[in-house]
């Protein structure tokens, strides 16, 4: 495994962090008491709320497959948080006849670490792990490690699962989506998955910021609408931006937190 240096930021376990938050949903230990009260606080209004992580999770698990039939052997997760199993080597490797080449970026120092120190020599997949931010995405890009990586020339499959929902308006989410569908080659894919005000009741929408107020990163609802604007300029797959347990699979869920996902092609 390649990998970038030891995050030299400081981990301060007392503020809530969204990667840590969303362990605690599906059953992980790399997680403190800050993170849990915040999740506890969305689950009083989601009961169902591991459930619908663990469902964005497979929706990760069917767009990474998909990809891969499709002939991408090379992967970005942006926004990784803790590579909990299946992940997107693992499901990559599984899917492929070559090694998967994987880059997995977040911006949490706890997470890089755990992940550098998890992943190294991974039998499966030559993974990379940075740490860096995809609100500047041009700082990931000047990133030496990235390019050793991933091949340009040929397909990606950017992963944007469960993250945009934790960048601001100001912040320029679609900004960064589009620098990385730019840098790609086409037949490259872009996978989103995406909280949204559409369906969900007003009061979840409103004990959710709550519960991620104090975190390092506020939960954004955003429309269908705005979901679907990630997806400018790509041919949208079959069955389009769905709710995340619908997209390739048979799922009559409806979850008062409603989780939108979708996979698009670059012509």
């Amino acid at each position: 495994m390649r990998s970038d240096t030891a995050a030299s930021a400081r981990i301060d376990t007392a503020v809530p962090s969204p990667a840590r938050i969303y362990d605690y949903y599906l059953g992980g230990k790399d997680n403190f008491a800050a993170d849990r009260a915040a999740a506890e606080k969305a689950l009083s209004v989601v009961p169902q709320g591991r459930e619908v992580a663990r469902g964005n999770r497979q929706f990760l698990v069917r767009a990474v497959r998909y990809m891969a039939s499709r002939g991408v052997t090379q992967f970005i997760d942006l926004g990784t948080g803790f590579p909990t199993p299946p992940s997107v080597h693992q499901t990559a490797a599984a899917n492929l006849t070559v090694q998967p080449r994987i880059v997995y970026i977040d911006n949490d120092p706890m997470v890089t670490s755990h992940n550098q120190a998890l992943l190294i020599g991974s039998p499966v997949a030559a993974i990379t792990v940075i740490h860096g931010d995809i609100r500047s995405p041009g700082q990931i890009f000047a990133r030496q490690e990235l390019w050793n990586a991933i091949d340009f020339s040929q397909p990606v499959g950017v992963l944007f699962v469960a993250v945009l929902h934790f960048i601001p308006d100001e912040d320029d989410p679609h900004g960064s989506v589009r620098a990385f569908c730019a840098q790609t080659a086409p037949g490259s894919f872009l996978a989103v998955s995406h909280i949204t005000s559409d369906g969900t009741a007003p009061d979840v929408t409103v004990t959710i910021r709550d519960a991620y107020r104090t975190a390092s990163a506020p939960a954004v609802f955003r429309s269908r609408a705005e979901i679907e604007d990630f997806f400018t300029g790509l041919e949208v797959v079959h069955p389009g931006v769905v709710e995340v347990s619908a997209w390739r699979a048979k799922s009559s869920q409806l979850p008062a937190l409603r989780i939108l996902g979708g996979v698009g092609m670059k012509p």
